[in-house]
C-alpha cells in the first residue's frame, strides 16, 4: 500500500518538470523525514507526526509551483498599479464616450427611447467586458514574459513625484465651473419656453442634439468634480477635457454651418439676421472650444509646477 508520504510526494512531483523530479523527490522526502522524526522524538505518534508534517508543508500543488518557480498569480504587484490605472481610465473615460456615441448613433438612426437605452446597456456590458478581458490578458502576458517596470521603461524615480497646490483655489474654481455649467443647461432648456415667443434654437434639435448637449454638460459636471478632488492635475485631465470640448464644439459648428442651430421661425432665423448670427456663432464656438482646451492645458502645467501643500486630513 502506498504510504501517505508517497502519495504527497507523487502529487507534488506530477506538476514539476521531469528533469527536476529526482532532485526534488530526494529533497522533499528528506524534509518530511526530518519533520516527522522531530515530532516522534517529542512523543508524537508516528502516524500523527506524518499528518502534521504534511499539513505544515501545505497543498502539494502549491508546493510544486514554488519548486518549479511558477507564478501563482495573474498580475503581480510590480504591474498591478499600472493595470489598475489603465482600467480606471478605460472605465471612467473611454467607456462613457463609447456608450454616449453609440447611443447617440442609435437615436440619430431613429431608434426609440427603449432602443437607445437598450443600446447603452448593451454597450456597457459588451464593451466593458472586452476592455476588462483584453487589458487583463495583455498585462498577464507581459507578466509571464518577464516584462516588469524596468523592461517597460516605467521605473519609478523621484522625478515622477507630482507637485501639489493649495486646495482652496480648486474649491473656488469648482464653484465657478458648476455655476457656469448649470446656467448653460438652464439657458438651453428655458430658451425653449421663456426668452422669446419662438425658441432661439431649432426645436428639431430636441430629437437628439439638445439632449446630447445636456448629457455632455452633465458629464462635464462629473469631470470638474473629479478634477477638484485631485491633488495635482495630470495630462489625462487635459485629454479628457479636450475630448469633452470637441464632442460639444464640433457638432455645434456643424449644426450652425448646416442651418440647424437656430430656429428658422425665431428671432435669429430672420433672413436679415440669420447669416450674421450663424457666422458669429461658428466663430464664437470655435474660440470657446480652443480657449477651453488651451486653458485647461495651462492649468495642468501650472498645477504640476505648483508648490507642495498638505492633503486633506493630514496635519499641516
Amino acid at each position: 500500500m502506498t504510504s501517505l508520504i508517497d502519495r504527497y510526494v507523487f502529487t507534488a512531483l506530477r506538476r514539476v518538470p521531469e528533469q527536476q523530479r529526482a532532485d526534488i523527490d530526494r529533497e522533499l522526502r528528506a524534509s518530511i523525514a526530518d519533520a516527522v522524526d522531530a515530532r516522534v522524538g517529542s512523543g508524537t505518534d508516528p502516524d500523527v507526526a506524518v499528518e502534521q508534517a504534511l499539513l505544515e508543508l501545505g497543498d502539494p500543488d502549491t508546493l510544486a509551483d514554488r519548486y518549479a518557480g511558477r507564478r501563482t498569480y495573474l498580475i503581480g504587484p510590480e504591474l498591478f498599479g499600472i493595470w489598475r490605472r489603465v482600467m480606471t481610465m478605460l472605465f471612467t473615460l473611454v467607456l462613457p464616450i463609447v456608450v454616449v456615441a453609440l447611443a447617440g448613433a442609435e437615436a440619430v438612426a431613429g431608434g426609440g427611447v427603449g432602443e437607445v437605452v437598450g443600446s447603452a446597456i448593451g454597450t456597457v456590458i459588451t464593451v466593458g467586458a472586452h476592455m476588462a478581458f483584453w487589458t487583463t490578458a495583455v498585462f498577464a502576458l507581459l507578466e509571464r514574459l518577464g516584462q516588469g517596470r524596468t523592461e517597460l521603461g516605467l521605473v519609478w524615480t523621484p522625478d515622477r513625484l507630482p507637485h501639489y497646490r493649495e486646495g482652496r483655489r480648486a474649491g473656488a474654481q469648482l464653484v465657478v465651473d458648476l455655476v457656469w455649467i448649470t446656467l448653460l443647461i438652464a439657458a438651453l432648456v428655458l430658451q425653449q419656453f421663456t426668452f422669446t415667443e419662438e425658441p432661439l434654437l431649432d426645436p428639431a434639435g430636441w430629437t437628439f442634439w439638445w439632449p446630447y448637449l445636456i448629457v455632455l454638460m452633465l458629464l462635464e459636471i462629473a469631470y470638474v468634480v473629479r478634477v477638484s478632488r485631485l491633488a495635482v492635475r495630470t495630462h489625462l485631465v487635459t485629454a479628457v477635457n479636450a475630448v469633452l470640448a470637441l464632442l460639444a464644439g464640433v457638432p455645434l459648428v456643424w449644426l450652425a454651418a448646416t442651418d440647424r442651430l437656430f430656429n428658422p421661425d425665431g428671432l435669429l432665423g430672420d433672413p436679415g439676421v440669420h447669416p450674421w448670427a450663424t457666422g458669429s456663432a461658428i466663430v464664437l464656438i470655435v474660440v470657446i472650444t480652443v480657449w477651453d482646451i488651451v486653458d485647461q492645458g495651462l492649468r495642468t502645467q501650472r498645477s504640476r509646477k505648483g508648490e507642495p501643500a498638505g492633503l486633506p486630513g493630514l496635519a499641516a
